[in-house]
């Protein structure tokens, strides 16, 4: 995860450094620096990436109705379809 920044012809340093900042952004350098700053547990670590998920599949499922408890639904309609 190398950044290189060349300086463009008339950039001043802090045009310069905001382009780099935000290219560390971007790259999740930030997030990642933040994030081991602190030990984290492994069964935290779990528990934060499942908290993820659920908040992300619940954000498809207002988006589409296709994600979650409504998906499961319909295919639960849909296997008791296929038996008769």
């Amino acid at each position: 995860m190398t950044i290189r920044i060349k300086a463009r012809s008339g950039e001043s340093a802090e045009q310069l450094m905001r382009r780099f900042k935000k290219m560390c952004e971007k790259e999740g350098l930030t997030k990642d620096v933040k994030r081991r700053l602190y030990y984290e547990k492994p069964s935290e670590k779990r528990q934060r990436a499942l908290r993820k998920s659920v908040k992300r599949v619940a954000a498809l499922d207002a988006l589409s109705g296709k994600f979650g408890p409504a998906r499961q639904a319909e295919a639960a309609r849909q296997s008791k379809t296929r038996r008769r």
